[in-house]
């Protein structure tokens, strides 16, 4: 579009005009060089690197039972065919969970944790219940225990505080919590990339805070980090994951002007699509006025009468 504004421009700087036309034509001329160099230097500009984005030195990371990490696995295909417990007791295979077609919020977690799986959750449920999307309507829940030990019996005790804490009672329906046996937490955590180690001296499980948006046919579409979440994020989140079949017009701007930076585990804005978007409505909005001017300048010197016609006259003296 800036090359087209530029080339409409250009061509009329080649037809006849008078003086106040040629002038407007380099006034436009020049704003528009400004804008694409602008476009380019913006372009060419690389990412500053965050402060928080420095790795601490070696000597100041705590000391862990086995490596904890969230390797992401971005469009990783999940094990449909591994076998759960849900909260009833009931024997379940992941893949059941995504045959609504609607995407799925994945969190990893263990039922006995003092406290940053409830901080997760809270994070989590907090950022829920300020969506206009409903648990079972437009996306689902699945919670799953990474500790083998954990029963049914406490699934539900964590499945109904966090359903009564979401406000929607339907969600019911939508959101589930699992357990199993080892072997079947580690294939999924390591398909997921939730990488965590267990500490025999505390009796605890040194993990990472992270929850995961996936597609209805179950890949992992996208991590967010932390135990706080912006609603905004999770809606565009699943906006994505759902290839737009949720959400509507607003959600497809806000993902022209936002774009997800897998580094932090948010969406940020586009700064290029901002500045590009900017220079075209610049160039455009010159070249539209311009040709507008042009044109009256053409028609004033092709038809002198009309134009001295629509001038005042002035009589003299004597009309006064």
């Amino acid at each position: 579009p800036v090359a087209g504004g530029l080339a409409g421009v250009q061509r009329l700087a080649h037809r006849p005009v008078g003086p106040i036309a040629a002038t407007l034509l380099r006034t436009a001329w020049a704003f528009a060089c400004v804008a694409l160099l602008s476009t380019s230097a913006a372009a060419a500009i690389p990412p500053m690197e965050s402060e928080s984005d420095a790795t601490p030195p070696a000597s100041q990371a705590p000391r862990l039972p086995g490596r904890v990490a969230i390797a992401q696995k971005l469009n990783t295909q999940l094990p449909m065919d591994l076998m759960f417990r849900d909260e009833y007791g009931k024997v379940v295979h992941f893949g059941d969970y995504f045959k609504s077609g609607r995407p799925v919020l994945l969190t990893f977690m263990y039922f006995r944790c003092p406290m940053l799986c409830s901080m997760v959750l809270e994070g989590t449920t907090k950022a829920m219940t300020e969506l206009k999307y409903d648990i079972g309507k437009e996306f689902d829940v699945v919670t799953v225990s990474i500790d083998p030990r954990d029963k049914p019996a406490i699934a539900m005790q964590m499945k109904d505080k966090y359903v009564k804490r979401y406000g929607r009672l339907s969600a019911a329906n939508g959101w589930h919590f699992l357990t199993s046996n080892d072997d079947s937490i580690r294939k999924l955590t390591d398909a997921a990339g939730f990488q965590y180690a267990y500490d025999s001296e505390t009796d605890q499980f040194a993990h990472g805070a992270a929850i995961l948006i996936l597609t209805p046919q179950g890949k992992v579409s996208r991590y967010f980090y932390g135990f706080e979440y912006k609603p905004r994020d999770l809606r565009l989140a699943l906006s994505e994951a759902s290839e737009n079949k949720i959400g509507g017009l607003a959600e497809q701007i806000l993902l022209l002007c936002f774009h997800y930076d897998p580094a932090t585990g948010k969406y940020s804005r586009n700064a290029m699509t901002l500045v590009r978007a900017s220079g075209v409505v610049t160039v455009l909005s010159l070249a539209g006025f311009f040709v507008i001017m042009i044109r009256r300048e053409r028609r004033r010197l092709l038809h002198p009468d009309e134009s001295n016609a629509s001038d005042p006259v002035d009589d003299g003296p004597e009309s006064r």
